[in-house]
């Protein structure tokens, strides 16, 4: 066990090299100018989405399918992710990760506009749609296209079912002493009592879901820094001064260079918000939409909620707790972190994590199903459903170590091939922006100032 760690931790290191950040964060950097700064629309965007009036053609609201793709993204990496990124990189982790959502947003933006255009109608009168789609009919990249839609079949399981699960699993054993195998047993009844339904079950139990349990873990989160509020001005200086400059050691903290800082924050980023990564658009090109553009506004908004506000202040209450620096690392340093707080703090992470491990297995269970089709066929949607379940047991007992590095392996495979229709098709992306959004501003009355 201990060699596959090994040989899983260098395959890691040599993919999450510099070449893969800075296709990853210059591709951010380079659709959020050639966009205009679509960022300044999220507003315009969180405004359409609460709308859950049918728009046009698809399977599901774009509230659903927006609250889908944040159950998809608000899971471990929002709460054990942030923890791993500041053990391993430090404090200026937090600000990378930051920056990372900032940025991603236009990235978010033009993978849900690209999948919604080139979305396809089954037979069954269901859409289908994402890079793969993209890859193949505005690119004519079938190849590629097979080996995105592959790598996300596999990826799946790696980020939107075993991690998840192993997390919960491990922080019900060390508070609760509940065995990981009993977790992993009522996880799986659970997921299989909602996706065998299918994206509309699915997202109906999703826009109940991840609204309330956003916003209790976010107060909860405030409650803690407002208690703590006395070190918060030092830990909000110290976040920023490690981005740049890496971390010394201290006390039983091994120290971090500004490279590993730059490192997890950005791998950590992406992990959370999946902005690049090509997951999202999958469920953006089941919505009911009038036109690309404004369900690409929509599903921007999840990046923003994700990581700018819910990373950036899991990651102030991590660092605020000073606990990064004894050696502690994943969900340990999150445990600890909280339990700072008594009862509050315990209480906040355990049903936070424990929601969102949850609806993240069952948005990314659609990720992988729609992937396995496209390579498959429909014949494939029950057994994938089923071996998804089957997952959810097996990673409750894995190793935490190597599910990580794995589904950090897996995400850097699923994303390059994303990226590289993205920087192809900038020339569609912003054709269509223009005609729906620059041009359409003042005719549109959800788009007006």
């Amino acid at each position: 066990m201990a060699s596959i760690e090994q040989l899983l931790t260098q395959i890691s290191d040599f993919i999450w090299s510099y070449p893969l950040i800075i296709l990853l964060f210059g591709t951010h950097i380079y659709l959020t100018f050639r966009l205009k700064f679509i960022q300044r629309f999220i507003g315009k965007g969180i405004k359409i989405s609460l709308s859950k009036d049918k728009e046009g053609d698809g399977d599901i609201s774009q509230f659903g399918a927006l609250t889908t793709a944040l159950a998809a993204t608000i899971g471990t990496g929002n709460i054990v992710g942030v923890a791993t990124a500041v053990a391993a990189g430090g404090p200026g982790a937090v600000l990378w990760m930051w920056l990372t959502g900032v940025f991603g947003i236009a990235t978010k933006y033009s993978e849900a506009l690209l999948s919604v255009k080139y979305r396809v109608q089954n037979h069954d009168g269901q859409f289908s749609g994402g890079p793969m789609y993209v890859l193949e009919k505005g690119l004519n990249m079938k190849w590629l296209a097979v080996l995105f839609a592959s790598f996300t079949a596999i990826t799946a399981f790696g980020i939107g079912s075993m991690v998840q699960a192993n997390s919960i699993s491990s922080l019900a054993e060390s508070s609760f002493n509940i065995p990981t195998w009993v977790t992993g047993i009522v996880l799986m009844v659970l997921t299989a009592f909602v996706i065998i339904g299918g994206i509309k079950s699915i997202a109906r139990v999703c826009e109940k879901l991840v609204p309330f349990m956003a916003i209790f873990y976010v107060l909860g989160c405030l409650a803690i820094l407002v208690m703590n509020y006395a070190s918060l001005p030092k830990t909000i200086q110290l976040i920023f001064t490690s981005a740049f400059s890496g971390h010394a050691v201290f006390g039983g903290f091994v120290g971090a260079t500004m490279k590993e800082a730059i490192r997890f924050g950005i791998a950590r980023g992406l992990f959370s918000n999946e902005s690049g990564l090509g997951s999202a658009p999958i469920v953006a090109a089941a919505a009911q939409t009038k036109n690309p553009v404004r369900q690409a506004l929509v599903s921007s908004t999840g990046t923003f909620w994700d990581t700018v506000v819910v990373c950036a202040i899991t990651g102030l209450v991590v660092v605020n707790s000073g606990e990064w620096m004894n050696g502690l690392n994943g969900a340990s340093l999150t445990q600890k972190a909280f339990a700072d707080i008594p009862y509050l703090g315990s209480a906040i992470l355990t049903f936070g994590l424990l929601t969102f491990v949850f609806s993240t297995i069952l948005g990314w269970s659609y990720y992988g199903e729609k992937a396995a089709e496209y390579l498959f066929g429909k014949k494939v949607i029950k057994p994938y459903r089923w071996a998804w379940v089957v997952s959810v047991l097996i990673g409750s007992v894995l190793s935490l170590r190597i599910v990580w590095t794995f589904s950090d392996i897996t995400n850097a495979l699923m994303a390059i091939p994303n990226l590289v229709a993205l920087l192809l098709l900038t020339k569609v992306i912003v054709t269509e922006t223009k005609t729906h959004l620059w041009d359409n501003e003042h005719n549109d009355p959800d788009l007006r100032n």
